[in-house]
């Protein structure tokens, strides 16, 4: 049974929260103890209804506000999948929580309210999710209940995201109208919109289809950590030697042809051990640990892969970053630490190209820094070689973080659109 991880977008009060809450109670995914507790802190609120938002809503001033601050997580499953559920906020101060959200995410939903139509905040949402390369995207049109189940007002708010989109690099545009609130088209059909021919909401979470949006064409293993027991007791462990780490792209299998970077040998795989034992192939997400016919020095934040399929090797990255502390603005000059995979090293700003606004999509060649949220494009400059892919083809070895040296705090997250 594969897993789809979701992430839930779009402007406050939406419903986000509420949406999230009404499939895990449909769903039948909600402990009784979990849902008690819900009703009783709608009664002790006044409220007329069982808040279904406050399943995802756990902070006290989320709680307080009736909005979303945080990344909330949450688990459920179907008969057909698994899923991850990241409900993120919606507030504009908080943008570097919905990146942080979406980053791993296979499928987007943007929620828009049928009252209000296409908001800022829904733009802003939706360009993220294409930033981040959220293979699927789905706009659903919520609280219909609202507007009479009206199609007239759905289909206005389907064209006028459509012409936005337009402009966006989308593969895949699903939209569905939903009342979050008493579960139209949420996990079931709804009676009150027969003109709405599409599947519910569940349904299509269930039916869309992933497992091509990984690349497993070209081989990235990132070395995580070098497994080496020394068990005097048993003769096979004393000379084991393995690789530990999560595939990042392509497959793998026993017998395979590789080529370590940065030394360029190349190699065998003798062998692939997964949590249970050995497997006879590898692909991502998976973790594993690589065992190799030959002796070579490897060790964390190296890569294996192809030797006729190799990521770029570079020290000069171009690329997009959200930056995410109110400390400090990035500027030219700025020196920071970047993570990518396993690999930990120096970097610098060289350069500040320009700074997006993501409502517009209007670039300021003039910004002389990126500041709390903001997104711009960047020249880093690294002090040691990274092994990298365009974020558009993998988004793995194509992500990285930055980290302020002097504190350890992540400033800012990144997407490699061209390394050299």
């Amino acid at each position: 049974m594969d897993i789809l991880r979701f992430a839930t977008a779009g402007s406050v009060d939406d419903g986000k929260s509420t949406l999230i809450g009404r499939l895990l109670f449909d769903s039948k995914s909600i402990f009784e103890d979990q849902l008690e507790s819900v009703e009783r802190t709608s009664v002790d609120r006044g409220e007329e209804y069982t808040n279904l938002a406050l399943l995802t809503d756990g902070l006290r001033a989320e709680r307080e506000q009736g909005i979303t601050i945080d990344v909330a997580y949450r688990y459920f499953a179907t008969p057909r999948r698994k899923f991850i559920i990241a409900d993120t906020p919606g507030h504009i101060q908080y943008t570097r929580n919905m990146v942080t959200g979406a980053s791993t995410a296979d499928l987007a939903i943007i929620l828009v309210d049928a009252r209000k139509g296409i908001l800022e905040q829904s733009r802003r949402h939706a360009f993220l999710a294409t930033l981040l390369k959220v293979p699927h995207l789905v706009v659903a049109v919520n609280k219909m209940d609202l507007v009479d189940y009206d199609q007239a007002t759905y289909e206005g708010i389907l064209d006028e995201f459509t012409a936005f989109a337009a402009k966006l690099d989308i593969g895949d545009l699903t939209f569905i109208p939903i009342s979050a609130l008493h579960g139209d088209n949420v996990v079931d059909r709804s009676v009150n919109m027969p003109w709405y021919d599409g599947s519910s909401l569940l349904h299509h979470l269930e039916h869309v289809h992933i497992a091509s949006d990984r690349n497993l064409i070209d081989v990235r293993f990132p070395v995580q950590y070098v497994i080496r027991p020394h068990a005097s007791t048993d003769p096979e462990l004393h000379d084991y030697r393995g690789y530990a780490g999560q595939v990042a792209g392509g497959v793998l299998k026993p017998g395979d042809e590789v080529v370590h970077l940065p030394s360029g040998l190349t190699t065998t795989i003798a062998g692939i051990d997964g949590p249970n034992g050995p497997v006879a192939e590898a692909h991502a997400p998976m973790s594993v640990t690589l065992r190799l016919a030959d002796d070579i020095d490897i060790s964390r934040g190296d890569m294996i892969a192809r030797p006729n399929n190799r990521p770029e090797v570079a020290q000069d990255l171009e690329a997009m970053v959200c930056w995410m502390t109110p400390d400090r603005q990035l500027t030219p000059r700025t020196k920071l630490v970047i993570k990518h995979t396993t690999r930990t090293a120096k970097t610098m700003v060289k350069d500040l190209h320009y700074r997006l606004d993501v409502n517009t999509l209007h670039r300021d060649e003039s910004a002389g820094g990126l500041g709390l949220n903001e997104i711009g494009r960047i020249t880093l400059r690294v002090t040691q070689p990274l092994f990298v892919d365009d974020y558009a083809r993998n988004r793995l070895t194509g992500g990285f973080i930055l980290i302020d040296e002097t504190t350890n705090n992540t400033v800012a997250a990144g997407m490699i659109v061209n390394a050299r």
